[in-house]
């Protein structure tokens, strides 16, 4: 991570002063490590005489046993020693311990190292070589007296093409070896300086290892060299440590995370060994705890951004990226819509060469997509702040202006509820939320209801609030979604939405899905909905269906068939595999209904390909399908299938309620009837249970009622002769199993699930007995092995 060696672990120094481009002599956190260790292997230097710390990162060997934190960079330092290129080169920003590891690598390289720290000689190809050859000279003969001769000012190309030349003449036949270290090449800004370098580089002499080290992309012919296979190069990626690395760092230092906190950290800092040790000093202080997380304004990485980064940007550069610091991603056309410039894919082409924590975009380096180091980001952030409110909701509309024009839809919403342009938000949540749901990011859907929150009504509100009932309602929150319908059906519901869909339509189609009075009530409000629904809808494909349920609950099966057999084509037009593969399920019910398991069978096969091919295992919509499947396997006499499409229909238990109550109670039937064939009455006992729930809210569902009424009289004479198992945990129980493997406590999990810490302790009781466990490890492998979590 340091940038500069101390004199006092090399035991030289040099007389030449900072010219050009002065730069303060670096003493980072890592130099005062070296020290602490006492390493001085290293056997000849150009080094400052008196180092001093450079920017405001406060670093007191007193205060914190620094020694203990160091950690030796084992696989990289292998790498490099295996290495048998002529030229090394270490290219990251600062902080990735570029010197720390030269020196590790000098100290075990077998050959005498000449050291030159660049920042300490004038930027001029002269001053460069003599201190070359002044180190190269001590380095061949350690303890004799060093008297070099100072450079002169002003020398031209020529001088500097002399002096590699002298430098390349006076060792190239001796067959002597040397490892000359260049650090902080950066510093060389002059282009004699950097041209000599250049050339230099292009023939090393024999023997010898030219190593390199810059924060900025090195002045050599780099595409030459590796072709010619004479470059052993190390990027940001490769110095960046690995979490075991990181794990080592923070326990040195005394800190102790869990593995989530770790894993936060490791991803927030990406291995970054400068901010993973400045976040443990933060720690050790106590000025970060799980309450106040690390960030980029944490005030000893803000002082070091800024000193590091910030302070090295232009005005204009500056500007750029805080006022960009809103985009997750960068290009030159978005960042000049932004902030209304012109040369922004210029600018982030130079920040990225000078590794100022700007990199490519994942995926995205070969068209222009940029983004900043996590840290880095929160840090402009907070800057943006500071300046204006207003300014930063101009901003976040212009990006959400240009998201919509280049289609990315998401992207453009959050931009637009974060400027606070209600209309745009709602039209555009509208126009997405259908096919980011099929898509299976139901999460983000919610997310964006969750921001509708309690904004004041416009057109487009009644209907997204209705969407968000819905969403709840798929989420298994009937609570929520109920409260969210009344807040609907309480706004005016005339108006068009952009997509040609009325707003008495939406509602209707909220009507027809929550089926509260019936089945003739849930047709008709789907035959309204269809009225008011544009013809290209997306959702017509569910009130075709839904007309289809309706009438399967008064035990029409040909009308239900005929209806199914319509939504399944709309459904596959417009690829919404979540509701393709239900309706699918729907005819195989109606199939199995009138008795014939063959005309079953390719139904339930098609929605089984579509559910498990997409990210849909885990969709409400998937809970009817796998239990048919399940039912079906079981008649076949396939038990093994039967219990496995049992088990993924039980997962999703938590899912079924009154909400949506006719497809939730018809998953919940064929799940019991699958228990019975398994010979498992306490599962067929514990869904059932579930079931009356949902007809203590929806007493009016047809045969379905009737069919719970059946079974519940046939699970009743059987006697229990089994054990408990897994089959019997109730919905809520069910709904805490994912969270028992987890590293969350009993009150972290009531949070989650907004229920009370006793709560918590009760179900997880109930579920140790029913799993045959005496403690939460027990039953966390007991999960394992059954595949609930």
């Amino acid at each position: 991570m340091a940038d500069a060696l101390d004199p006092e672990l090399t035991g030289a120094s040099h007389h030449a002063r900072a010219v050009g481009r002065p730069r303060a002599a670096r003493r980072t956190v890592w130099e005062v490590q070296r020290q602490a260790h006492g390493a001085t292997s290293v056997r000849a230097s150009v080094t400052p005489a008196e180092p001093q710390s450079r920017g405001a990162v406060p670093v007191s060997e007193g205060s914190l046993a620094l020694g203990a934190a160091l950690v030796l960079r084992t696989a990289v330092l292998d790498r490099m020693l295996e290495a048998s290129e002529p030229v090394v080169a270490l290219t990251a920003p600062a902080g990735y311990g570029k010197t720390t590891l030269l020196a590790a690598w000098a100290e075990r390289c077998g050959s005498p190292v000449a050291w030159v720290s660049c920042d300490q000689v004038d930027d001029d190809p002269e001053a460069l070589w003599s201190a070359v050859s002044s180190a190269v000279r001590s380095a061949l003969r350690p303890g004799k007296p060093l008297t070099p001769t100072p450079p002169r000012a002003g020398t031209g190309p020529e001088d500097g093409d002399t002096a590699v030349h002298q430098l390349r003449s006076t060792y190239a036949g001796t067959g002597q070896a040397v490892c000359l270290v260049l650090d902080q090449v950066e510093a060389l800004s002059s282009r004699e300086s950097r041209r000599s370098l250049a050339e230099f580089s292009r023939s090393v002499p024999a023997g010898w290892t030219l190593a390199l080290a810059s924060r900025e992309q090195l002045p050599i012919p780099m595409a030459r060299l590796r072709v010619e296979r004479r470059l052993f190069e190390l990027g940001p990626a490769d110095l960046a440590m690995s979490r075991a690395e990181a794990t080592d760092l923070l326990a040195r230092t005394g800190v102790e995370l869990s593995r989530a906190r770790t894993s936060e950290l490791f991803w927030l800092t990406e291995g970054w060994p400068a901010a993973l040790y400045l976040a443990a000093l933060a720690m050790r202080s106590g000025e970060v705890t799980a309450e106040r997380p690390f960030s980029g304004t944490d005030p000893m990485m803000r002082d070091y951004l800024t000193s590091e980064v910030l302070d090295g940007l232009s005005r204009r550069e500056r500007r750029l990226l805080v006022r960009t610091s809103i985009l997750d991603r960068l290009t030159g056309g978005l960042a000049d819509a932004v902030v209304g410039g012109t040369a922004a894919a210029r600018l982030f082409d130079r920040l990225r060469a000078r590794n100022l924590l700007i990199v490519s975009a994942d995926g995205e380096e070969e068209h222009g997509w940029y983004r900043c180091h996590p840290l880095l980001r929160q840090a402009l952030q907070a800057e943006l702040r500071a300046e204006s409110e207003a300014r930063t909701a101009v901003l976040h509309t212009r990006a959400a202006t240009w998201y919509e024009a280049h289609g990315d839809l998401p992207r453009a919403i959050d931009h637009a509820y974060l400027g606070g342009d209600a209309d745009r938000f709602g039209r555009l949540v509208l126009e997405a939320m259908h096919q980011v749901w099929v898509s299976g990011q139901i999460d983000t859907v919610l997310h964006w209801m969750e921001q509708l929150g309690s904004r004041s009504p416009a057109p487009h509100t009644p209907a997204m609030i209705a969407h968000g009932s819905l969403v709840f309602a798929l989420l298994g929150r009937p609570g929520d979604a109920e409260r969210w319908a009344a807040v609907a059906e309480s706004l005016p519901s005339n108006g068009v939405l952009p997509d040609g869909d009325t707003v008495e339509a939406i509602m209707a189609y909220l009507r027809a899905n929550l089926c509260r009075q019936g089945p003739a009530t849930m047709r008709a409000d789907a035959e309204a909905a269809l009225g008011g629904l544009g013809p290209a809808s997306t959702y017509r494909a569910t009130m075709v269906y839904t007309v289809g349920l309706s009438h399967l609950l008064e035990g029409d099966l040909d009308k239900a068939e005929a209806s199914f057999a319509h939504a399944c084509d709309l459904a596959a037009t417009i690829e919404t595999s979540p509701l393709t593969g239900l309706v699918l399920a729907e005819q195989a019910q109606v199939a199995i209904e009138r008795g014939d398991w063959a005309a079953a069978a390719p139904f339930i096969a098609h929605a089984l390909e579509l559910v498990t091919r997409g990210p849909f295992d885990d969709y409400w919509t998937s809970a009817l399908v796998f239990a048919t499947a399940a039912r079906a396997a079981a008649h076949r006499g396939d038990l093994a299938e039967a219990r496995e499409r049992a088990r993924c229909a039980a997962r999703l238990r938590p899912l079924l309620t009154y909400a949506l109550p006719v497809v939730s109670l018809q998953a919940l039937l064929e799940l019991a009837r699958a228990y019975l064939s398994l010979i498992d009455p306490e599962g067929a006992r514990a869904t059932l249970e579930q079931a009356r729930g949902i007809l203590q809210q929806r007493p009016d569902l047809g045969i379905l009622a009737d069919a719970a009424r059946t079974l519940d009289a046939r699970v009743g004479q059987i006697v229990q002769a089994t054990p408990v198992a897994a089959s019997a945990l109730t919905a809520a129980e069910l709904r805490l199993v994912p969270l028992l493997p987890t590293h969350l406590t009993y009150p972290e999990i009531g949070e989650r699930l907004f229920i009370s810490r006793h709560t918590v302790k009760t179900h997880a009781g109930s579920i140790y007995r029913k799993l045959g466990a005496s403690s939460r490890a027990e039953a966390v492998e007991r999960i394992k092995e059954l595949g609930l979590a």
